[in-house]
Protein backbone atom coordinates (compact mmCIF):
# COMPACT_ATOMS: atom_id res chain seq x y z
CA UNK A 1 0.00 0.00 0.00
CA UNK A 2 1.60 3.17 -1.39
CA UNK A 3 0.34 6.59 -1.77
CA UNK A 4 1.52 9.24 -4.21
CA UNK A 5 0.89 12.95 -4.67
CA UNK A 6 1.52 15.58 -7.94
CA UNK A 7 0.23 18.45 -7.31
CA UNK A 8 0.67 21.62 -9.12
CA UNK A 9 0.74 25.52 -8.35
CA UNK A 10 1.87 28.23 -10.32
CA UNK A 11 0.98 31.81 -11.84
CA UNK A 12 -2.29 32.37 -11.08
CA UNK A 13 -3.88 29.04 -12.09
CA UNK A 14 -2.66 25.52 -12.60
CA UNK A 15 -5.17 22.77 -14.27
CA UNK A 16 -7.99 25.47 -13.75
CA UNK A 17 -11.04 26.30 -14.44
CA UNK A 18 -12.16 29.69 -14.28
CA UNK A 19 -15.94 29.34 -13.92
CA UNK A 20 -15.05 27.39 -10.86
CA UNK A 21 -16.99 27.76 -7.85
CA UNK A 22 -14.71 28.49 -4.55
CA UNK A 23 -14.24 25.99 -2.13
CA UNK A 24 -12.39 22.58 -2.60
CA UNK A 25 -13.65 19.79 -5.33
CA UNK A 26 -12.92 16.68 -5.07
CA UNK A 27 -13.02 13.63 -7.58
CA UNK A 28 -12.79 10.19 -6.70
CA UNK A 29 -12.35 7.08 -9.25
CA UNK A 30 -11.89 3.36 -8.52
CA UNK A 31 -9.20 1.39 -10.95
CA UNK A 32 -8.59 -2.46 -10.35
CA UNK A 33 -5.46 -4.72 -11.20
CA UNK A 34 -6.90 -8.37 -11.60
CA UNK A 35 -5.04 -11.14 -10.02
CA UNK A 36 -6.02 -14.99 -9.68
CA UNK A 37 -5.03 -17.54 -6.91
CA UNK A 38 -6.79 -20.35 -5.17
CA UNK A 39 -4.86 -19.81 -1.82
CA UNK A 40 -3.98 -16.93 0.46
CA UNK A 41 -0.23 -17.78 -0.82
CA UNK A 42 -1.41 -17.45 -4.46
CA UNK A 43 -3.12 -14.07 -4.13
CA UNK A 44 -0.02 -12.25 -2.26
CA UNK A 45 2.62 -13.77 -5.11
CA UNK A 46 0.12 -12.30 -7.70
CA UNK A 47 0.17 -8.74 -6.02
CA UNK A 48 3.75 -8.83 -5.60
CA UNK A 49 3.69 -9.42 -9.14
CA UNK A 50 1.18 -7.22 -10.86
CA UNK A 51 0.21 -4.14 -7.88
CA UNK A 52 0.85 -0.68 -9.00
CA UNK A 53 4.76 0.21 -9.10
CA UNK A 54 6.38 1.38 -5.72
CA UNK A 55 9.75 3.11 -6.92
CA UNK A 56 11.86 1.15 -9.61
CA UNK A 57 11.63 -2.40 -8.14
CA UNK A 58 8.63 -3.21 -5.98
CA UNK A 59 5.25 -2.99 -6.31
CA UNK A 60 2.25 -1.87 -3.72
CA UNK A 61 -0.57 -4.28 -3.00
CA UNK A 62 -3.20 -1.22 -3.42
CA UNK A 63 -2.25 2.56 -3.59
CA UNK A 64 -3.69 6.19 -3.05
CA UNK A 65 -2.88 8.53 -6.57
CA UNK A 66 -4.00 12.48 -6.35
CA UNK A 67 -3.61 15.63 -8.43
CA UNK A 68 -4.28 19.06 -6.88
CA UNK A 69 -5.35 21.52 -9.50
CA UNK A 70 -5.66 25.21 -8.32
CA UNK A 71 -8.42 27.94 -9.93
CA UNK A 72 -6.68 31.17 -8.29
CA UNK A 73 -7.66 35.09 -9.15
CA UNK A 74 -5.96 37.94 -7.86
CA UNK A 75 -7.56 41.61 -7.37
CA UNK A 76 -5.14 44.52 -8.18
CA UNK A 77 -5.88 48.16 -7.23
CA UNK A 78 -3.24 50.96 -6.78
CA UNK A 79 -0.58 48.23 -6.93
CA UNK A 80 -1.86 46.35 -3.98
CA UNK A 81 -3.08 42.93 -4.35
CA UNK A 82 -5.31 40.12 -2.77
CA UNK A 83 -6.47 36.90 -3.68
CA UNK A 84 -9.74 37.52 -4.50
CA UNK A 85 -11.17 33.61 -5.15
CA UNK A 86 -9.33 30.56 -4.37
CA UNK A 87 -10.24 27.06 -5.47
CA UNK A 88 -8.34 23.44 -4.99
CA UNK A 89 -9.81 20.63 -7.00
CA UNK A 90 -8.77 17.50 -5.50
CA UNK A 91 -8.55 14.23 -7.44
CA UNK A 92 -8.21 10.93 -5.93
CA UNK A 93 -7.46 7.51 -7.80
CA UNK A 94 -7.75 4.65 -5.58
CA UNK A 95 -5.66 1.30 -7.58
CA UNK A 96 -7.00 -2.17 -5.81
CA UNK A 97 -6.06 -5.58 -6.46
CA UNK A 98 -9.56 -7.17 -8.02
CA UNK A 99 -9.69 -11.49 -7.92
CA UNK A 100 -10.69 -13.02 -10.96
CA UNK A 101 -12.25 -16.38 -11.23
CA UNK A 102 -14.16 -18.48 -8.09
CA UNK A 103 -12.64 -18.68 -4.42
CA UNK A 104 -13.70 -21.28 -2.04
CA UNK A 105 -15.79 -19.55 0.73
CA UNK A 106 -13.05 -19.78 3.76
CA UNK A 107 -10.72 -18.01 1.01
CA UNK A 108 -12.99 -15.66 0.00
CA UNK A 109 -13.83 -15.16 3.48
CA UNK A 110 -10.66 -13.91 4.15
CA UNK A 111 -10.34 -11.84 1.12
CA UNK A 112 -13.00 -10.08 1.39
CA UNK A 113 -11.63 -9.02 5.72
CA UNK A 114 -8.23 -8.42 4.04
CA UNK A 115 -9.64 -5.76 1.25
CA UNK A 116 -11.64 -4.06 3.80
CA UNK A 117 -8.69 -3.39 5.40
CA UNK A 118 -6.87 -2.25 2.41
CA UNK A 119 -9.35 0.34 1.82
CA UNK A 120 -9.46 1.41 5.27
CA UNK A 121 -5.92 2.17 4.57
CA UNK A 122 -5.89 3.54 1.01
CA UNK A 123 -9.18 5.78 2.59
CA UNK A 124 -7.16 7.10 5.42
CA UNK A 125 -4.63 8.29 2.49
CA UNK A 126 -7.52 9.97 0.69
CA UNK A 127 -8.56 11.36 3.96
CA UNK A 128 -5.07 12.70 4.36
CA UNK A 129 -4.90 14.80 0.86
CA UNK A 130 -8.37 16.38 1.65
CA UNK A 131 -7.08 17.52 4.77
CA UNK A 132 -3.86 19.10 2.96
CA UNK A 133 -5.84 20.86 0.04
CA UNK A 134 -8.35 22.32 2.54
CA UNK A 135 -5.62 23.43 4.49
CA UNK A 136 -3.71 24.86 1.82
CA UNK A 137 -6.46 26.60 0.90
CA UNK A 138 -7.14 28.11 4.06
CA UNK A 139 -3.14 29.40 4.10
CA UNK A 140 -3.45 31.51 0.53
CA UNK A 141 -7.22 32.59 1.09
CA UNK A 142 -6.74 36.25 2.45
CA UNK A 143 -2.86 36.60 1.25
CA UNK A 144 -2.37 40.25 0.39
CA UNK A 145 0.84 42.34 -0.45
CA UNK A 146 1.37 46.21 -1.52
CA UNK A 147 3.47 47.95 -3.74
CA UNK A 148 3.21 44.96 -5.88
CA UNK A 149 2.20 45.95 -9.78
CA UNK A 150 1.65 43.12 -11.42
CA UNK A 151 1.07 40.61 -8.92
CA UNK A 152 4.18 39.03 -9.04
CA UNK A 153 4.92 38.73 -5.11
CA UNK A 154 1.61 37.34 -4.37
CA UNK A 155 2.06 34.76 -7.03
CA UNK A 156 5.19 34.04 -5.47
CA UNK A 157 3.52 34.12 -1.56
CA UNK A 158 0.75 31.88 -2.54
CA UNK A 159 3.14 29.53 -4.36
CA UNK A 160 5.70 29.69 -1.29
CA UNK A 161 2.95 28.83 1.28
CA UNK A 162 1.05 26.14 -0.43
CA UNK A 163 4.14 24.16 -1.04
CA UNK A 164 4.95 24.19 2.47
CA UNK A 165 1.56 23.29 3.56
CA UNK A 166 1.90 20.31 0.65
CA UNK A 167 5.23 19.32 2.37
CA UNK A 168 3.94 19.16 5.85
CA UNK A 169 0.76 16.25 4.52
CA UNK A 170 3.24 14.87 2.67
CA UNK A 171 5.39 14.08 6.42
CA UNK A 172 1.56 12.98 7.29
CA UNK A 173 1.52 10.28 4.52
CA UNK A 174 4.98 9.00 5.21
CA UNK A 175 4.30 9.12 8.98
CA UNK A 176 0.78 7.07 8.84
CA UNK A 177 2.76 4.45 6.51
CA UNK A 178 5.66 4.08 8.59
CA UNK A 179 3.19 2.70 11.20
CA UNK A 180 1.20 0.60 9.02
CA UNK A 181 4.25 -0.74 7.45
CA UNK A 182 5.75 -1.63 10.75
CA UNK A 183 6.83 -5.41 11.59
CA UNK A 184 3.46 -6.54 13.54
CA UNK A 185 1.80 -3.48 12.09
CA UNK A 186 -1.60 -3.44 10.62
CA UNK A 187 -0.64 -4.14 6.77
CA UNK A 188 1.53 -7.28 8.13
CA UNK A 189 -1.43 -8.38 9.98
CA UNK A 190 -3.70 -7.62 7.04
CA UNK A 191 -1.10 -10.52 4.88
CA UNK A 192 -0.61 -12.77 7.38
CA UNK A 193 -4.67 -12.84 7.95
CA UNK A 194 -4.92 -13.39 4.41
CA UNK A 195 -2.41 -16.25 4.89
CA UNK A 196 -3.80 -18.65 7.02
CA UNK A 197 -6.04 -21.57 6.20
CA UNK A 198 -8.30 -20.94 9.02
Amino acid sequence: MHCLITACIAGAACAAASSAAAGVKVGVKTEHYEISGKTGEALVRAMDLKGPKHGFLTRAIAQTRYEVGWDLEWAEKAGSCRVRKVAGDLAITYIYPKVSGAMDPALGERWARFMSGVRKHEETHGAIARQMVAAAERAIARVSTTGDPGCSRIRNEVKRRVNAVYAEYEKKQVRFDEVEHKDGGNVEKLVVSLLKSR
